[in-house]
């Protein structure tokens, strides 16, 4: 079984700067959200968490994100680099329109969901999901997994054998975390209890 979260909005998230592996900080939403889903956690868990891994993205965002889960579960973090969000090289940090204008005609025939990966020094798609498949094929018992936004779907979509368009599609909430068993995966949620995911 893996719990995996997503970090808490950060500065970049709220003005539509792609971070990638570039980072800001959390936002006060971000910190609530953060506090929130750790309390979610704590019921999730609620008298096994010393059964369970507790694998960090070594970015800023996830480690303030993984501070705020400690001071309510008493977890031991280990950097996990294979975590890290997706890189789209010399674009992280800009928003789309930047990059429309920094570099014409890259984003031609891309939408909302691929044009991380039209990037000419990014990582590729078939690179980002191997990375995915490496992590997942590495656990050896549950796990909880702090991540970010892309990289989480992708993580979600190896796991239950989703195409590429399925996994560019899937929601990446911040106030809420995935429960992946058996193949599927289910949003945990405070505006609901259980709200079930996408299933291969």
């Amino acid at each position: 079984m893996i719990y995996l979260l997503r970090h808490g909005e950060t500065i970049w998230n709220s003005l539509g700067r792609f971070q990638g592996q570039k980072d800001s900080s959390l936002t006060e939403r971000g910190i609530e959200q953060a506090e929130q889903a750790a309390k979610l956690l704590k019921k999730e868990v609620a008298g096994r968490e010393h059964s369970f891994q507790f694998h960090v993205s070594p970015l800023g965002r996830t480690q303030e994100t993984a501070a705020r889960v400690k001071r309510i579960l008493p977890l031991v973090a280990h950097l996990e680099p294979r975590l890290m969000e997706v890189t789209i090289g010399s674009w992280d940090g800009m928003t789309k329109f930047e990059i429309d204008n920094e570099f014409p005609g890259m984003l031609d025939g891309s939408d909302a969901f691929d044009w991380y990966f039209k990037s000419p020094d990014g990582e590729s798609f078939d690179a980002v999901c191997a990375r995915a498949k490496d992590w997942i094929a590495s656990l050896r018992g549950p796990t909880i997994a702090i991540s970010h936004g892309l990289f989480g779907r992708l993580i979600r979509g190896v796991y239950s054998g989703l195409s590429k368009r399925e996994m560019l599609e899937l929601p990446v909430p911040q106030d809420g975390f995935y429960r992946l068993r058996d193949g599927e995966f289910t949003l945990v949620s405070a505006s609901a209890d259980t709200i079930s995911g996408v299933i291969a």
